[in-house]
Formats: C-alpha cells, sequence, structure tokens
C-alpha cells in the first residue's frame, strides 16, 4: 500500500537510500514494485540510528544532477528529519505528521530549492505526508 501511495504521489525518484537493516530493505523491496520507474537504490548503513543532522549530512552528499530522492530509514531520526526540515507546510500535513507519527511505511514528502548542498534545516515544505491506517 505504501508503494502504491507513494507512486501516487507522481514524483520520478532517482535514487533511493535504504538503511540496511533487514527490515528496511524488506520494505523497501516490497515498495519499490509499485513505482512505475525503479530509481537506483544505495545502501546505505549510515541511515541506521541516525540522527536528523546526520541525514541532512548525507543527504549533502547527494550528487546535483539528482533530482529526487526516496529515503528509508528509522525513527526516530526519519521523524526528526522531516520535522526539522521543514520550514513551512502545505494543507494540514504538519498537523497529519505531528498526530501520526512515522509508523512503519510513512513518508512525508518534502520539498526544497537549492542543491543538495545547501539543504540544512528550515528550508524544506512538507507538501504531503501519507501513513497507513492503524
Amino acid at each position: 500500500m505504501a508503494g502504491r501511495k507513494l507512486a501516487d504521489t507522481g514524483i520520478p525518484f532517482d535514487l533511493a537510500l535504504c538503511s540496511t537493516a533487514t527490515r528496511t530493505r524488506e520494505t523497501w523491496k516490497l515498495a519499490v514494485h509499485e513505482l512505475p520507474q525503479r530509481p537506483r537504490t544505495v545502501y546505505e548503513e549510515r541511515i541506521y540510528e541516525a540522527s536528523p543532522g546526520e541525514l541532512i549530512a548525507l543527504l549533502n552528499e547527494t550528487p546535483d544532477d539528482i533530482r529526487n530522492v526516496v529515503l528509508i530509514g528509522h525513527n526516530p531520526g526519519v521523524q526528526g528529519l522531516a520535522e526539522v526540515l521543514c520550514g513551512s507546510a502545505e494543507g494540514d500535513a504538519r498537523e497529519r505528521m505531528s498526530r501520526r507519527g512515522f509508523p512503519t511505511a510513512a513518508f512525508a514528502v518534502v520539498s526544497f530549492d537549492g542543491s543538495w548542498k545547501s539543504l540544512e534545516p528550515g528550508v524544506g515544505t512538507l507538501t504531503d505526508y501519507w501513513a497507513p491506517s492503524r
């Protein structure tokens, strides 16, 4: 279901950064089959137990020719990343994210202008958020 919802965003992902943990690899393996185009996937051990700052540093390494990245990771780091990046939000996305948190397979869509090297706290806009029903 998460893969279908991710596909529904219409975002053409160029790169997937996925934790090396078994659960994230399994989640990504199921979700990616729902996307219209499979992005290049890099399994990155630095995502496991990473803080929001460490995840930003990892994303800062993304080459500028990559436009859209999907990051498959763990809480509390991923939720913290979404919260710290988003200086603004569209509609009720922030309220929904705050209420639901990041259960397994949840995702936030964050957009920002600039190069990956310029990604820092507050520069993003939370444009969408989805979490599976409980």
